[in-house]
């Protein structure tokens, strides 16, 4: 019998065969926990499944490029520096139109909601090994069928993300030279940038990049803060408790508190190259303590400074001077983040053009070639969306109303109630659960309802310039 999800053909010992101590090392019988909720566990008899068909990668024994390198400091910091960046800039103005009040209770119960959905993807991976990617989630869900679905939906929101960061590198470089040349340039340029920095072919190697995009983004914001904060000290800015807005601004505002909390498409590729994958909870609460606080903390101090007026993303809430200033600060995370999304994307395709071969582990020219081919490919088409669709906020709605409201919240429902189907009933902790994650499915799915309305409503009233224009784009982020 194959190992599940593979497309291996060779014979797998089944539980109470014979096997060598020599096939003992190579074969483990998995032990499914269907209650990780509940004091006992629950044995279930499955067949012994070899653990070089269950990794995306592979033996590593004798491997040229060893992939599962990370510490569970690294991971996080990845999560880190491929969550907090833009999501961050949008902060304020949510609270802007909501009001501080159900502005900053959002950003809390959405942190705490994704901090749980991000352990069920864990409790997923830890089910089902052989999982690299929601694709491959998706194979174990619906079969084929799944996967594509899934491998489709997870590849766009990747170049939407990809996109929304070199969007946010143009008006960087249109604040700092004050429109020095034409956009398109700009965006040429941060394709280039964002290609270079993607051609590492394992995470480890650019977990030194997550470091400085962490640094970077705290630096950018403090001086910020710092700057309205001096400029508004005569005439302290309006705080609205809470605001009356339309439907449509008012979800726009949720689904930009949502895309701050939007890295979960990406975990199962982290948690793929931790060295340790019992270790990937440490690393989720890293990611969600350091967030959810830094979120809290920007969207209330930068609001109180700003005021209603407050510019997404957040950094044009200065004066001219100290824009350029600020946006000097955020160049690495600008980059490094969309470079973190873009590194995922292309291995999600490099995993599957060449699973199961020697092509991953080799330093040949062809093997190099290719994860740059596609991850130039990935880069370009990045470039044409954000060309494409040239206004920040309601990009961010848009991709987080299609996207992050499944992959970040709707979807972990759909994984908990598939590993503990048959299970609903079994104790009132069990009960408990089922009802949260069928509401995170429901939730998931009136996010992306209304979130399509609010974006699709606010993209139609937008008075933003044509596509593909020279024009600056930094004047309606000042």
């Amino acid at each position: 019998m194959a190992a599940s999800g593979d497309t291996n053909t060779n014979t797998i010992p089944h539980h109470g065969d014979s096997i060598s101590k020599e096939g003992e090392a190579k074969y483990t019988y998995q032990r499914m926990n269907l209650s990780n909720d509940d004091p006992e566990r629950i044995v279930v008899p499955c067949p012994l499944v070899d653990k070089d068909q269950q990794d995306p990668f592979g033996s590593e024994t004798s491997a040229g490029v060893k992939y599962r390198t990370l510490s569970w400091v690294q991971c996080g910091m990845l999560m880190i520096a491929e969550t907090v960046s833009l999501g961050i800039l949008s902060l304020p103005s949510s609270l802007a139109i909501l009001g501080i009040v159900p502005g900053l209770l959002l950003i809390l119960v959405l942190g705490i909601l994704a901090t749980y959905t991000g352990y069920v993807i864990g409790q997923f991976k830890a089910r089902y090994p052989q999982v690299h990617s929601m694709a491959d989630a998706g194979m174990i869900l619906l079969g084929p069928f799944g996967r594509e679905l899934f491998g489709f939906a997870q590849l766009i929101f990747f170049l939407f993300i990809m996109a929304s960061h070199i969007l946010t590198f143009t008006i960087m470089l249109n604040t700092i030279t004050s429109h020095g040349t034409c956009t398109i340039i700009y965006g040429v340029i941060g394709v280039l940038v964002s290609l270079l920095c993607t051609l590492p072919r394992r995470l480890g190697d650019v977990t030194w990049m997550a470091w400085v995009s962490f640094v970077s983004i705290i630096a950018a914001v403090v001086v910020t803060i710092t700057a309205v904060a001096i400029e508004n000290s005569s005439t302290p800015s309006e705080v609205q408790v809470t605001r009356q807005t339309t439907l449509f601004e008012a979800f726009l505002a949720v689904t930009n508190i949502i895309f701050a909390y939007a890295g979960h498409v990406a975990f199962f590729s982290f948690i793929s190259e931790l060295e340790k994958q019992e270790d990937y909870p440490k690393s989720l609460c890293l990611l969600q303590i350091v967030d959810t606080t830094m979120y809290l903390i920007v969207a209330a101090v930068m609001y109180r400074f700003a005021g209603p007026d407050v510019a997404s993303p957040a950094l044009g809430s200065a004066s001219s001077l100290f824009q350029k200033i600020s946006y000097g600060v955020a160049i690495p995370t600008i980059v490094i983040a969309g470079v973190i999304n873009g590194h995922v994307a292309a291995k999600y395709i490099y995993i599957r053009l060449f699973r199961g071969t020697d092509v991953l582990s080799q330093k040949t020219f062809y093997s190099r070639g290719m994860w740059a081919l596609i991850a130039a490919i990935l880069w370009v088409l990045a470039w044409l969306i954000a060309e494409a669709i040239p206004v920040f906020n309601n990009l961010l709605g848009l991709v987080s109303a299609l996207f992050a409201s499944w992959f970040t919240y709707g979807l972990a429902g759909v994984f908990w109630l598939f590993m503990n189907w048959g299970l609903y009933g079994r104790s009132w902790k069990k009960m408990l659960l089922t009802g949260l994650n069928v509401g995170m499915f429901l939730i998931g799915g009136v996010i992306c309802g209304l979130g399509l309305y609010s974006s699709s409503a606010s993209i139609a009233a937008s008075s933003a310039g044509p596509s593909f224009s020279c024009a600056d784009n930094s004047q309606g982020h000042s």
